[in-house]
């Protein structure tokens, strides 16, 4: 697919590489809470969510990514992936986890909105970032 011209291939690039790696681990993420192996079930539940709930969060997390991988719906996706990550975020707070782990789903923000905004001019354009 031919990109943006106003976008340069070394910043496509860092942007698609950014988005990447995060956009892996949420695919790999989801596709185990569909499977349910053990461990997923009971880290869940430690959480605080019943195992009933598990398929349920997978199908909404592939979707959203899905949604932030395919380009003319990546501005949705990544705005569900920020509200999905956030709940991730919250429940680590309020079971009171280690700083690693609240901080963890913040990060992947960070590098899905910063891999989006690098590879979309219409990103760059709504939200410019110049340096002085």
């Amino acid at each position: 697919m031919d990109h943006d011209p106003g976008i340069s291939n070394k910043q496509l690039w860092s942007g698609r590489i950014l988005s990447g790696l995060p956009t892996l681990f949420l695919l790999f993420d989801g596709v185990t809470k569909l499977i349910k192996p053990q461990p997923v079930v009971a880290a869940t539940t430690q959480l605080g969510y019943p195992e009933s709930t598990i398929v349920g969060m997978g199908l909404t997390l592939l979707v959203c990514t899905i949604l932030y991988v395919i380009p003319r719906t990546a501005v949705l996706g990544a705005v569900l992936l920020t509200g999905y990550l956030g709940g991730a975020v919250a429940t680590h707070v309020r079971v009171g986890a280690p700083v690693f782990n609240v901080l963890f789903p913040v990060v992947f923000g960070i590098l899905l909105w910063a891999g989006l905004w690098l590879r979309d001019r219409r990103l760059q354009e709504l939200l410019p970032i110049r340096s002085t």
